[in-house]
């Protein structure tokens, strides 16, 4: 057969057995059904998903395994099956058994005990585990970065927001699984880290980020793993919506599969679509037709879970479309070599009909079983602690009560409640048990029974115990909550599951109440534990205690019971970026934060602003470079700031400063810099400022949104981000402060140079010519009325200041005005200012410059103008040749939106002076904002 590679057995001639091994199935029950009989025996099926509905046990799964094997050996298949199951530990495993399989925590659990030998250890276990009951690959690791951590349904199953920390957990865990000789699936290309949900489940959730924001984040991980010798990739559903990047299901598209997998990854190994039984794909493509596009996009195996019907219809839809040659058979045989090989790896006829089963994992138990608890331990992370409640021996005594209040949830598959609840759901009481009222446990949630059980065991006193639901706080929770010295929450995805979150915050705010106890007035003490997603209250302060789990098996709530009563030091840290430092969180200090007087502190700014910039590496300009303690004093009619400084008393020296400004035009209140001594930074001196600056602006009347990074004065237009380690660390700092830098606006100060030999770009002046645009410079407050109207179009804050700082200045500040031929209407302004202006004395970056140097700001484009690009162009140009013709050598343009196409500037002559991340949010985001 010419198609065939020479390299394969002419066994493989036989068209039906090469298709039968590029398809994986599944099957319902826990013993071998007709169906799945039929489709290995007839069909030459070569690969079998087993899910948590297959699995009884371990020796059930050895079993089932081996019998699986023994159909195809039988039936001729001249390699044994490709056995694969999730099984990535946490609430994720396909295999539960109590006696057999440990249980270990989910990656983000993994990644906050912070060791990626602890990640290898226990992929290993894991794998030598299931591979003692015939399976031979994992359907791992997650790979996923959580770039939009907050609504994403994967939760704890990958390690965190941050892509290098995603991938040394992924390449460890992928290690650790092939040491056990079983093979690896990476998954979920392109990533599954910030999907955009429509609703029904006929919508198919969309990736709108674009692939160069995917190869920045996302693709990391996946770009290592794949160095690093990964076996197997899935290839999600999900549609893909983003500039040259479009696709109904990514897995059916070439262009992501042979494109950006195969072709710009390299990735050489075993593609695996999802499963095309998905109700989006399956209604809108059809299994048969799916699986033709699915092949012709690169796919070396199609994924089809359960029913036999639809299975038939891939198999049928795949033979259709090579006889009517849709497909060719080189792609076959190329994909059937991959399959071949990936087997090789890790199963052999020998190792298929011999599975070590329950005998050698007797032997594992003991060392696993300790691993586990170790992995356990090192995982629970006590994100805050501010009134110092843990352990509960602190604040409770043998006579009080404790209570536990825990939502109603599903139980997770790999965990004894699972499997308890669907035993006895038809035989279930609401009451407790006689045992269970003895030891003083109310009846709760079964699925948190057993942390009840292990609490009440641990105290003499009264544990009380209930659930909660969607109906809020209940008089028996008021009750209750009145009568328990000490309270515990558990939450699940509260940030998914929104009842949880009002109903934590409303107890909280009960606790919050103060009361009297022996003459004392104190808050009810509250700890609320997170046992999924750490993100439920990880930003909020106003949650003193607070502490997360990762998973809510029997194992992990074991290694709660022993943080809660002072048995274990936990010493997990909250993985990515949401917080390096938050560990420390409960011993920050807090130093008086004092108002900024100009006559006392100008002298003392100004050193600290000289220390700041001595530490900045020679290769840099700081950002404060000329810079002086008058660049933050705006003195601006419809400016409100208030500066704040934390100082030694003794000596007059500064340590820290912050800037704060209230734009009335605009609602928005800013803080336009914070900067501390070098020498006394990691003291929590910007904590303090940081939080005094926020309760300031939140005291104004109208504000409406707050702000990083300021336009008027024009220091600080963001967090700084040209350093390398100094921006990750800024961004985790003020994401640690709930500012969410995912919203983030670039933006930079742009520099043309040897400006008085410069001349426009070939062409530029003729495309402006062609734009039809009357452009016109104008000077002073004859000319406001329509500029200040056309300035309304954007609501940027400190916009309108600019301006009007211009227009009051017509001897050193001019306004370029594009028109609108047939009736005059303006399409953009800009404004021009020179080093004398006043408007420069907020601008140190044009004094940086060191020459003769004029400046380009705050351009303004109408909204609808089909033009935008070649307007902007024309009005920076025109900007650059008044500036030129004034005699001056440098241009500045500041605060440019990074969104933008530089090329155009680029071309013009500018270069990059200093990059920022803008970020804006709900001024309703710091109402909880605690006190210094």
């Amino acid at each position: 057969m010419a198609s065939k590679p020479g390299q394969l057995d002419p066994v493989w001639d036989d068209l039906d057995r090469t298709m039968g091994q590029l398809f994986m199935m599944g099957f319902d029950g826990t013993s071998v059904t007709p169906q799945i009989r039929t489709l290995i025996e007839k069909h030459y099926l070569g690969c079998i998903l087993l899910t948590a509905k297959n699995l009884k046990s371990a020796e059930e799964t050895t079993k089932l395994c081996y019998e699986l094997q023994k159909i195809a050996h039988d039936a001729g298949h001249p390699v044994p099956l490709a056995i694969g199951i999730d099984q990535e530990n946490g609430g994720v495993n396909s295999l539960f058994d109590e006696i057999y399989i440990r249980q270990y925590p989910s990656n983000m659990g993994i990644a906050a005990a912070g060791s990626t030998k602890l990640a290898f250890e226990v992929a290993k276990a894991t794998a030598q585990e299931i591979a003692a009951c015939g399976i031979n690959w994992i359907f791992g690791p997650c790979l996923d970065v959580l770039t939009n951590a907050r609504n994403q349904p994967l939760g704890v199953r990958t390690a965190g927001d941050d892509p290098q920390e995603v991938s040394a957990y992924g390449i460890a865990l992928m290690q650790g699984y092939k040491e056990a000789g079983i093979v690896t699936l990476g998954k979920h290309f392109p990533s599954y880290g910030n999907l955009e949900f429509l609703g029904s489940t006929l919508d198919v959730p969309i990736i709108t980020e674009s692939l160069e924001q995917l190869s920045l984040s996302a693709l990391i991980p996946f770009r290592n793993a794949i160095r690093a010798g990964l076996d197997s990739m899935m290839v999600g559903g999900c549609a893909m919506a983003s500039a040259g990047l479009n696709a109904m299901h990514a897995c059916l598209s070439e262009q992501v599969v042979d494109g950006l997998l195969r072709t710009d990854l390299n990735f050489n190994g075993v593609v695996v679509s999802e499963c095309l039984e998905m109700d989006a794909l399956s209604h809108n493509i059809g299994v048969g037709g799916g699986t033709v596009m699915a092949v012709n996009a690169g796919c070396d195996v199609v994924l089809l879970c359960r029913s036999f019907s639809w299975q038939q219809e891939g198999l049928k839809g795949l033979k259709t479309g090579i006889e009517n040659a849709m497909i060719s058979k080189e792609r076959i045989y190329n994909s059937l070599q991959r399959v071949l090989t990936m087997k090789l790896k890790c199963t052999s006829w020998e190792k298929a009909l011999n599975p070590a089963g329950t005998s050698y994992l007797e032997t594992l138990q003991p060392s696993h079983t300790a691993l586990s608890t170790k992995a356990y331990n090192g995982s629970i992370t006590v994100v805050r602690d501010k009134n110092r409640l843990l352990p509960l021996s602190n604040i409770l005594e043998a006579e009080e009560e404790l209570l536990l209040l825990t939502p109603l949830v599903k139980p997770l598959a790999a965990s004894a409640a699972s499997r308890a609840l669907s035993e006895t759901a038809a035989t279930a009481s609401p009451e407790p048990a006689a045992w269970e009222r003895s030891a003083s446990v109310m009846s709760g949630e079964r699925v948190f029974r057993e942390l009840g059980r292990s609490l009440a065991r641990q105290r003499s006193g009264r544990i009380l115990h209930t659930s909660y639901t969607a109906n809020g706080v209940r008089p028996v929770h008021e009750n209750l909550i009145n009568r328990a010295s000490a309270i515990i929450v558990l939450t699940a995805d509260a940030n998914r599951n929104l009842y949880q979150h009002g109903f934590t915050k409303h107890v909280s705010m009960i606790c919050n109440m103060q009361y009297t106890t022996g003459g004392e007035k104190r808050e009810k003490p509250l700890i609320v534990v997170a046992v999924s997603s750490p993100y439920d209250f990880a930003m909020d302060t106003s949650i003193g205690t607070y502490i997360c789990t990762y998973d809510f098996t029997e194992t992990a709530l074991n290694s709660l019971v022993k943080v809660l009563y002072g048995e274990l030091s936990p010493s997990g840290t909250l993985p990515g970026t949401i917080s390096k430092s938050q560990k420390l969180q409960h011993s920050k200090q807090h130093w008086l934060v004092e108002t900024f007087n100009e006559e006392r502190d100008a002298l003392a700014l100004d050193a600290l602003i000289t220390a700041v910039m001595e530490v900045t590496s020679p290769n840099q300009r700081s950002e404060l470079s000329s810079a002086t303690s008058n660049s933050f004093i705006l003195n601006h009619e419809e400016v409100d700031e208030t500066h704040f400084v934390v100082r030694n008393s003794s000596t007059q020296a500064l340590y820290g400063f912050c800037s704060t400004y209230f734009f009335r035009t605009t609602g928005t209140g800013v803080i336009g810099s914070l900067f501390v001594d070098p020498a006394r930074r990691k003291l929590s001196i910007g904590l303090s400022l940081h939080n005094r600056a926020i309760r300031t602006l939140l005291q104004r009347d109208g504000i409406k949104r707050f702000q990083l990074g300021s336009r008027l004065p024009s220091v600080f237009l963001g967090i700084p981000t040209g350093h390398g380690a100094e921006r990750k660390r800024l961004r985790s700092w003020f994401a640690n402060l709930g500012w969410n830098a995912a919203l983030s606006r670039p933006v930079c100060n742009m520099v043309a140079r040897n400006l008085l030999n410069w001349s426009p770009p070939d062409g530029m002046a003729k495309s402006l010519a062609s734009a039809g645009s009357q452009f016109d410079l104008v000077y002073g407050w004859d000319y406001a009325g329509p500029i200040l109207d056309h300035i309304k179009t954007s609501s940027r804050p400190g916009l309108a200041e600019v301006y009007k700082l211009a227009l009051s200045d017509p001897t050193s500040c001019g306004i370029i005005r594009a028109k609108r031929p047939e009736d005059g209407a303006l399409l953009g302004t800009v404004v021009l200012y020179n080093n004398h202006s006043r408007l420069s004395e907020y601008i140190p970056s044009l004094r940086d410059l060191n020459e003769a140097a004029g400046g380009i700001s705050s351009p303004v484009i109408a909204p609808g103008v089909g033009e935008y690009s070649t307007l902007l162009q024309g009005l920076i140009l025109l900007g650059m040749r008044q500036i030129k013709a004034q005699g001056c050598n440098a241009c500045l343009l500041d605060y440019m939106d990074g969104d933008g196409n530089f090329d155009g500037f680029s071309a013009m002559g500018f270069d990059v002076m200093h990059n920022f991340e803008e970020v804006s949010c709900d001024a309703a985001t710091w109402t909880m904002i605690p006190p210094s």
